[in-house]
């Protein structure tokens, strides 16, 4: 399945260059809503709650009520999960909040799993250089992927696999490291990061992966 990703930025729809460097910026949040309500999930990240430096909810809530949507970005607590779920979200992306001292955190994906239900939760395991990156992707641990998804298997319905080393380069997304990754977890597994084409997203789906897409859509290399 491709899931278009709408990532919000001090009010505008945006695309970064491996979560740094803005590469695209729109003004018109509905026209994306409209031009994606075919598709039976969106994506929404909010970028400036992931970096700590403000929220987009208003937007998150306008989107949701419009079409379903999976939230990410600056999720790091019970109350802001219900926060998001109460405006509209099937489901919230977790990622930051999973790591605490450079350790998986266990205790809080127990905790919140028996709190909202593990078919409300999504965790990102987000990766830099073979090693799970965190707020905002400007902390790097000593976690590898597939060990922190073996740890919280049983408290989530999905793992949001992101390749930061490929985001928005539009370079293509190593399958390789994806076919391991799923080999690892009977759990659902979504993956982000350098998609560029049709058939890399019906490479993936032919593995069991769903495929987050961005900037090859808003650059027109996939029609959505």
């Amino acid at each position: 399945m491709l899931i278009p990703s709408i990532d919000l930025m001090q009010g505008k729809v945006v695309q970064l260059v491996q979560g740094s460097r803005k590469a695209l910026e729109f003004d018109n949040l509905q026209h994306w809503i409209d031009r994606f309500s075919k598709y039976p999930l969106i994506q929404v990240i909010d970028l400036d709650a992931a970096m700590g430096r403000g929220e987009n909810q208003k937007l998150i809530r306008q989107i949701a009520h419009q079409i379903p949507c999976q939230v990410g970005g600056g999720i790091r607590t019970l109350e802001s999960a219900r926060v998001n779920l109460s405006a509209g979200a099937q489901r919230v992306i977790l990622g930051s909040s999973l790591v605490k001292n450079g350790d998986i955190n266990v205790a809080f994906a127990r905790d919140i799993s028996s709190q909202l239900g593990p078919e409300k939760l999504v965790f990102a395991v987000d990766s830099r250089g073979g090693y799970v990156s965190i707020k905002g992707w400007q902390e790097t641990t000593k976690i590898k992927p597939a060990d922190m998804m073996h740890a919280l298997e049983p408290y989530c319905s999905a793992f949001l696999y992101t390749n930061i080393d490929t985001e928005g380069l539009l370079q293509g997304i190593p399958l390789d490291i994806i076919r391991d990754l799923r080999d690892s977890t009977s759990r659902g597994l979504i993956a982000a990061g350098g998609i560029r084409s049709h058939e890399e997203v019906e490479a993936l789906a032919a593995i069991g992966v769903d495929a987050v897409v961005g900037m090859a859509i808003y650059r027109n290399l996939i029609p959505a």
